[in-house]
């Protein structure tokens, strides 16, 4: 009879603490993030679509706390990622050829200031992008934005300048994808 209790106990222990993860598609996201020291929650998820129908990846974001304001967001200094986890293949030129838009589209006069750091985090995705692989775009204050790539982590470039811009591409005046955007948002 204890084995039996103590069976279930861990069943729904491990039920609770799954119940604020999210599943988006084929793809569950964890409830939370360490970043930088910060216990981060998933603030929201969607899924990415190009064309509006072509399933990319899905996408969350991680905040210190649940927020749906976009421009506080992306303006705040403090720990945050978000986490893509593919569904499918993609080239390296066709995911640098989509940061690269998003910068262009959300960066505004600072665009061109922030190219060598543009060319530089596009530099960090130089491999094909596979099914299920796990990238992690993370900000820590005083440190920047780094990028893991299935745990790996593949550089880090400094500035909260830059921070302002890569998180704008997700969440900016001109998102990559406005499903997704106000999937992390939590709406």
């Amino acid at each position: 009879m204890r084995k039996l209790l103590l069976s279930l106990l861990v069943l729904a222990l491990a039920y609770v603490s799954d119940a604020t993860a999210k599943t988006v598609g084929d793809v569950t996201l964890p409830d939370s993030y360490n970043a930088g020291g910060a216990n981060l929650l998933l603030n929201g998820a969607g899924m990415r679509k190009k064309g509006g129908f072509i399933k990319v990846y899905a996408g969350g974001l991680y905040l210190k706390a649940k927020s749906a304001n976009a421009a506080q967001i992306i303006a705040a200094d403090e720990p945050m990622v978000i986490k893509m986890v593919f569904v499918r293949t993609v080239d390296s030129q066709t995911i640098q050829n989509a940061w690269s838009e998003g910068y262009k589209n959300n960066a505004g006069a600072s665009y061109n200031a922030l190219l060598p750091k543009i060319k530089e985090f596009n530099a960090f995705f130089s491999a094909k992008v596979m099914e299920k692989n796990t990238y992690d775009v993370i900000y820590v204050p005083g440190k920047g934005i780094s990028v893991k790539i299935n745990g790996v982590e593949k550089g880090t470039i400094a500035g909260l300048d830059f921070k302002k811009a890569t998180f704008a591409i997700w969440l900016g005046s001109k998102p990559a994808d406005d499903g997704l955007k106000e999937g992390m948002l939590g709406k």
